[in-house]
């Protein structure tokens, strides 16, 4: 495929080369620059001491995601799904290395262990046969719709999630809520073929894309919320269980 090569991969589309065939998958972005805006104002109004750069680095990556998935669900170019996918996997990895050092104190050669482990999951899962049951669950296309590639994200969000929980850190309920909103995105993200005969508006079949965008804006506003009120180096100071800083 070039480089200008449209790219047909959700029910919106269909087989429309458009740049406006995907209206809903494309404003819907429009959630994560809300989500950055409302951390951004979040992280103005927080105590000048506890505004760190790294929280509003993660926030332009954030508002990077609206703008790279839009971009995408117009062009549908490959060019466009590099300008997509390349923010989000920039988050996950800032992300997951933030919560381990941040949130469970980790030495950095362990975050770093942690990290290649995450980045060798990340790359195999896409290539993973694929279970008979999950190839049962969604028919045609790649595994779960080409969901199988986020799954082990959402294995380390959980699994941070629990032992911030053991630690007692304050940042464990927002890891949770995000992770549970995570498993129903990807549901949203696997189902959008499925269902895209079931889902019509306007005369047209919408699929529950778009659905899969405003729940990750969610998610990642609860992860940004958290790490502006208890990730920065006085935060975590401030937790009991504190050995070191970040």
């Amino acid at each position: 495929m070039t480089w200008a090569g449209k790219i047909f991969a959700y029910c919106e589309r269909g087989t429309n080369a458009a740049f406006w065939a995907e209206p809903w998958n494309a404003i819907s972005n429009l959630a994560f620059l809300v989500a950055a805006a409302s951390a951004l104002l979040l992280w103005l109004k927080s105590p000048r001491e506890s505004r760190g750069v790294v929280e509003l680095i993660l926030i332009a990556i954030v508002g990077l995601i609206g703008i790279g998935s839009f971009m995408f669900h117009t062009f549908a170019t490959k060019w466009a799904a590099i300008a997509d996918t390349a923010p989000i996997g920039i988050f996950m990895l800032a992300y997951a290395g933030y919560a381990l050092r941040r949130y469970l104190l980790l030495d950095w050669w362990k975050v770093a262990a942690s990290l290649l482990g995450f980045v060798l999951l990340l790359a195999a899962a896409p290539a993973a046969p694929c279970p008979p049951p999950l190839r049962q669950l969604v028919q045609g296309g790649a595994c779960l719709n080409g969901s199988l590639g986020y799954v082990p994200a959402l294995a380390m969000l959980a699994g941070v999630s629990a032992a911030a929980y053991a630690k007692g850190h304050p940042a464990a309920p927002y890891l949770l809520a995000a992770a549970i909103i995570f498993s129903a995105s990807l549901t949203a993200r696997t189902l959008d073929q499925q269902l895209c005969g079931n889902l019509s508006l306007f005369g047209r079949p919408r699929g529950t894309h778009a659905l899969w965008h405003v729940l990750n804006a969610s998610l990642l506003w609860i992860l940004l919320v958290s790490a502006i009120r208890h990730g920065s180096p006085t935060q975590v100071q401030a937790v009991p269980e504190a050995k070191a800083t970040a």
